[in-house]
């Protein structure tokens, strides 16, 4: 059972645990993506098992990423921890940062 910090809620999301368990894989795999001055940064996971990870660093933009997060993250990522069914890559400008603010303007009506 993993460590629950007191500030988390009495009920911890499957995606929750699940989160922990992709940002402990990446940590592996991290050293590799530090090599080439790049990063690796976890957006969202969703109980669904689809991991939205942001390359950052030398890997954003670079022709190479794709292919690092289809044959190397996301293999890995779907071997080491159960319950990944997918991983998709996000743009630096396709992060709505609104949502992540917990903006509630259409709520004002």
């Amino acid at each position: 059972m993993p460590y629950i910090a007191p500030c988390y809620d009495d009920q911890v999301s499957e995606s929750t645990i699940l989160y922990d368990a992709v940002d402990k894989a990446l940590d592996e795999i991290r050293p590799y993506i530090h090599s080439h001055a790049g990063d690796v940064n976890i957006v969202d996971v969703s109980d669904a098992g689809v991991v939205k990870l942001q390359m950052v660093g030398t890997c954003h933009g670079c022709p190479m990423s794709m292919l690092t997060l289809r044959l190397g993250i996301e293999r890995i990522l779907i071997e080491k921890v159960p319950g990944v069914t997918e991983v998709i890559s996000i743009r630096p400008d396709d992060i709505d940062i609104d949502a992540f603010a917990g903006s509630d303007d259409d709520d004002d009506e």
